[in-house]
């Protein structure tokens, strides 16, 4: 026992001397990370800028105070409508009728994006773990389903958005200001002029284009009346029991959406050991050799820019809805909104936290994991025939990161930057008793309903 005891003291003795003989290069780590986090903010804004607030700090959350604040019984009910499948009434066919939902494409345990290539709402079938096993139903043609030939959005840290979607069509602040002559019905943007905020006027147009119809008749029979009085006192009833109350109770919640909890904002916080050593050097990659910050530098790790980046669209391969007109027109990025040959082919530079939650990045799916997307940056040679070298972002330039550089900020990426507990934005039921997100046949196998 003496003897097993003294082992034991040894080795702790050993462990102790490894840390303290590594103390200097851990401090040093974090004191360059701090001061490198300094430079990026704005100035006199501090590290502070870059922390998150708790997601119940509602006072702290960006919103649209005017026209839409955040009230708790606001975000109670878009966290139940997010994910209700009761009113899911418009579908192409009656077998889609009441079986998907807003989660059906942005699943919490996949980052709040869908967990295949593609996002499948009316007309999918199927769940598997985190949304990867959604297909198309047998009964439904290609061109009745609900799916959109892009990438959808994370929607996660989206409260710092200002203009919304890959193309930053939605809201008249931002970059949006100046272009109420492109707002117009066929795009829904002139929804803009309604005077919300992005995310409310996406979801104005969202809601009807995802086939939900939110009415005073299912409000009363699912049991939200209450919650729906005690949100909007101020509307009238018709504007309450519909879309509209709805759509401003979703992105209510939307905005609830943070990932505060991620290692990153742990060590933000003064946990200096919240991120491992590997991470930490993968943090001040991004934040100096890498330049990351340069494009990702709002709090969410986002920015309202748009960069060419030559990625491959959803129609260079066989993905649903394709190839018509329309849908080809989201491929020019926020060129399909302005019009100008200048930015044909720039996306918006999206947030980065729990993007290691599901596979599949870029616009365009085009790259099925971290790993490569760094391997794609580094390298920043265009992979699309349609977009030439020439053509690419003054800021898209070879990283000259080498091998353990890039598994390094591939560590940092990769946990550092994921909340590991989204499944608290998910309610424990939905009124109206049905399966969520998805209420099909398949997927109440898939989620255990049945």
């Amino acid at each position: 026992m003496k003897k097993q005891f003294w082992i034991a003291f040894s080795a702790f003795i050993m462990m102790l001397a490894c840390t303290q003989d590594r103390m200097p290069e851990l401090i040093s780590l974090d004191l360059d990370l701090e001061e490198l986090i300094e430079k990026a903010a704005p100035r006199d804004a501090g590290m502070d800028f870059y922390i998150l607030p708790d997601e119940t700090d509602l006072l702290s959350i960006p919103q649209d105070s005017i026209n839409n604040p955040l009230t708790p019984s606001k975000v109670e009910l878009g966290k139940f409508l997010f994910f209700e499948t009761g009113f899911a009434t418009k579908a192409r066919n009656e077998s889609g009728m009441g079986t998907y939902s807003c989660a059906s494409c942005h699943i919490p345990e996949a980052g709040f994006k869908p967990g295949n290539f593609q996002g499948v709402a009316d007309g999918g079938e199927g769940f598997g773990i985190n949304g990867e096993d959604r297909r198309r139903k047998s009964d439904y043609l290609e061109e009745e389903l609900d799916v959109q030939a892009i990438r959808p959005l994370s929607l996660l840290n989206v409260a710092y958005v200002q203009n919304t979607l890959w193309n930053g069509r939605f809201g008249r602040e931002g970059n949006n200001i100046g272009t109420e002559n492109l707002w117009k019905p066929e795009d829904g943007t002139n929804l803009n002029a309604l005077g919300f905020a992005a995310i409310e006027t996406q979801n104005f147009e969202g809601l009807e284009t995802h086939r939900i119809e939110i009415d005073k008749e299912l409000i009363d029979e699912f049991g939200y009346t209450e919650l729906f009085d005690a949100s909007f006192p101020e509307l009238s009833e018709e504007d309450r029991y519909s879309n509209h109350g709805g759509s401003l109770a979703i992105s209510a919640y939307i905005r609830t959406l943070l990932a505060n909890k991620a290692p990153f904002q742990e060590w933000l916080k003064g946990n200096r050991s919240a991120m491992t050593t590997d991470e930490k050097k993968g943090a001040l990659l991004f934040f100096g050799k890498a330049n990351c910050y340069n494009c990702h530098y709002n709090q969410n790790l986002g920015s309202e820019e748009f960069h060419a980046l030559g990625v491959q669209d959803m129609s260079d391969r066989a993905f649903f809805k394709t190839s018509d007109a329309e849908v080809l027109d989201r491929n020019l990025g926020r060129g399909a909104f302005t019009g100008e040959e200048y930015d044909k082919f720039r996306f918006k530079v999206p947030q980065l936290y729990n993007m290691s939650d599901s596979p599949f990045y870029f616009h365009g799916a085009s790259i099925k994991d971290l790993k490569g997307v760094i391997e794609y940056k580094n390298l920043a040679q265009t992979q699309s025939s349609r977009i030439p070298q020439s053509n690419l972002s003054e800021k898209f330039i070879p990283l000259n990161l080498t091998e353990e550089e890039q598994n390094q900020l591939l560590l940092f990426l990769e946990n550092g930057l994921r909340d590991p507990d989204l499944t608290r934005y998910k309610p424990d039921h939905i009124k109206s008793g049905n399966c969520f997100p998805n209420n099909d046949e398949r997927s109440r196998v898939d989620l255990g309903c049945n």
